[in-house]
């Protein structure tokens, strides 16, 4: 498990108090009713006093919490195993008072420390359990026994009990790890898709940065022009007339267009439809543009299946597409030897970037866990190329998750001798990763199948 998610539970999961009241008023009615039906329903003679004052100690404990605490108030982590660790006990002197283990009810002991391995730190689970273990122990040979109204002792036979005894251990065990990994896979998940979601509205600001640049450039440029020429003519003129008053009029007029063009951008800015699609070649380049000059070279190369129409596809320009390649490209850059491929290769159904490098590949043992945040380095000695890289696979899932939201499919290998001979030589005996879309989800319609991009729209913030 990894820390921070440990680190995460203390301060995300805390409990409002008002959960476990709830949860002990349920508790409370339980067990009275119970010793009400073991009681009237089948003569048990039972230590009814001491029953009723334990279960009464929880009706005080519960009016306290409701009457001097908010409603809304969350417990930290050590309020709330001093509350599971309280139910624990009551529960443990219910039991000793009415057959210990030979009581059925003596299952929901596991109950409390199933609660605290969803909520609580892993210190805190731990101590829980072996309370629970301890109490469980204690109660296998001491308690008060279980009477009919006629005398007779309820009693499992000891082989019984002793396997009552052992369940009880393992399921405190067992469900206390199962539930401890599910909760820790979740808070590991969903702080690798909160980094996600981070990447991808970054991206997404540049694009839209992007955006507002061109529209500027594409906007702005007729009235800049109208008012170099128009000032060129005034200072040509010079005399009062009215073609010079008509220029002065439109100079004033221009102007104010600059002014509320410059005043819309500022506000929300435009989406230009153009910079909406691009050629593949452009889009993998884009990509890989801030790993050109980091020491590696980067080779590229497109090509077509078909000789007929070889031209470069039209693509959506998506932010989630190009920070993926852009990752992929980073991890490739990071772990290289000397070179990083790019290929991009397309035909009738299909479009694939294939991304290689001659670095050490990927450990055996982690290739079918790539993509799972939090995994450790991609190589498994230490890394003398890189000292210092912790590899917690983040950008390997930010990656495979944006990628797969566009509708690609990825897979992950290392090179052979054979994959280098078929991809062109070159030592391509590294990492390779290949992304793979359908044609149809990810090209734009060409010729008269394309529609219009239409006028710019105002972008929303």
């Amino acid at each position: 498990m990894p820390q921070n998610a440990d680190t995460a539970l203390k301060h995300r999961y805390w409990i409002r108090l008002r959960t476990l009241v709830l949860l002990r008023w349920w508790a409370i009615i339980g067990q009275t009713s119970a010793l009400i039906i073991a009681q009237r329903l089948y003569n048990l003679d039972v230590e009814t006093g001491l029953c009723y004052a334990v279960i009464g100690v929880s009706i005080i404990s519960n009016l306290v919490a409701a009457f001097i605490y908010p409603e809304n108030k969350r417990l930290s982590e050590s309020e709330t195993f001093f509350v599971v660790l309280f139910d624990l006990l009551q529960l443990g002197l219910m039991l000793y008072l009415t057959g210990g283990l030979n009581n059925p009810f003596s299952i929901l002991i596991v109950g409390p420390v199933t609660v605290s391995a969803s909520a609580l730190s892993v210190r805190s689970t731990a101590a829980l359990g072996l309370v629970a273990i301890g109490i469980v122990s204690v109660l296998l040979f001491y308690y008060l026994p279980l009477r009919t109204d006629q005398g007779f002792v309820l009693r499992m036979p000891d082989i019984f009990r002793f396997g009552n005894w052992a369940a009880i251990i393992i399921g405190i065990v067992f469900l206390g790890v199962y539930s401890r990994w599910i909760v820790s896979e979740m808070t590991a998940m969903h702080d690798a898709l909160q980094a996600t979601q981070m990447a991808l509205a970054r991206e997404q600001k540049l694009t839209d940065l992007g955006g507002v640049i061109a529209a500027a450039a594409h906007e702005m440029g007729t009235p800049l022009a109208t008012i170099k020429l128009t000032s060129a003519e005034l200072a040509d003129e010079l005399s009062d007339n009215e073609d010079l008053q008509s220029d002065a009029l439109l100079i004033r007029e221009q102007a104010d267009r600059c002014r509320d063009i410059l005043r819309s951008m500022g506000r929300a800015g435009k989406d230009d439809l153009q910079m909406r699609y691009a050629p593949i070649s452009t889009v993998i380049e884009e990509a890989a543009e801030p790993h050109t000059d980091r020491g590696k070279s980067l080779n590229f190369d497109y090509a077509s299946a078909s000789k007929v129409n070889s031209y470069h596809p039209v693509i959506q320009r998506r932010s989630e597409i190009i920070h993926g390649l852009r990752n992929l490209i980073q991890n490739a850059v990071d772990f290289a030897q000397s070179t990083v491929w790019i290929e991009a290769h397309w035909n009738a159904d299909r479009i694939s970037i294939r991304i290689m490098d001659d670095g050490k590949g990927y450990p055996i043992d982690m290739i079918g866990r790539i993509g799972d945040p939090f995994m450790r380095r991609r190589a498994s000695a230490p890394d003398t190329h890189r000292p210092g890289y912790d590899g917690m696979g983040l950008g390997l899932f930010i990656a495979k998750t944006l990628l797969e939201r566009s509708g690609a499919d990825l897979s992950f290998a290392n090179g052979t001798e054979a994959d280098s001979k078929r991809f062109g030589g070159g030592h391509r005996l590294g990492a390779i990763v290949e992304v793979s879309w359908p044609r149809a989800k990810l090209e734009v319609a060409e010729g008269a199948d394309r529609k219009p991009l239409g006028e710019n729209q105002p972008h929303l913030a």
